[in-house]
């Protein structure tokens, strides 16, 4: 799968430890920045570009990430096509896909451990969209 991944400053760490995952497990990863965790930077300049790439098709998936996530999240959905979860928990991360396919994840790294992180990625990658009685719900997101 080819998967976008960005960050503001806050959470680079998480970035760059997320994006070896991905590369270990023969994902393709287009990293959109930051690409240091100094200076301290504007989350949408590297969240944008992310969920523009999922919207264009130009990747499959994207993981953006942030201090708490929200931010991220927010710029994220404000992009037509793109349906970013917010998750903190295995739950979050397993019904973000499950019922709302979602095709974004946002982490905050000040929010859980590195552990935690790369196992929500991990549990929103290999969980199915559920389809039936969710895909009219979704339809209606891009109404």
């Amino acid at each position: 799968m080819k998967i976008a991944i960005g960050s503001d400053h806050a959470g680079f760490l998480y970035k760059e430890a997320i994006k070896k995952m991905l590369t270990d497990l023969g994902h393709e990863v287009v990293d959109k920045g930051t690409y240091a965790q100094t200076p301290s930077v504007d989350y949408p300049r590297f969240i944008r570009p992310v969920a523009e790439a999922v919207a264009a098709g130009e990747v499959e998936r994207g993981v953006v990430l942030g201090g708490s996530g929200n931010g991220e999240a927010m710029t994220a959905n404000r992009v037509k096509g793109v349906r970013a979860a917010l998750c903190w928990n295995e739950e979050s991360a397993r019904l973000g896909r499950q019922h709302n396919d979602a095709n974004v994840i946002s982490i905050g790294e000040r929010m859980m451990s590195e552990e935690t992180a790369l196992k929500l990625v991990q549990i929103w990658l290999d969980t199915p969209f559920e389809g039936g009685r969710h895909l009219a719900r979704i339809q209606e997101l891009d109404e």
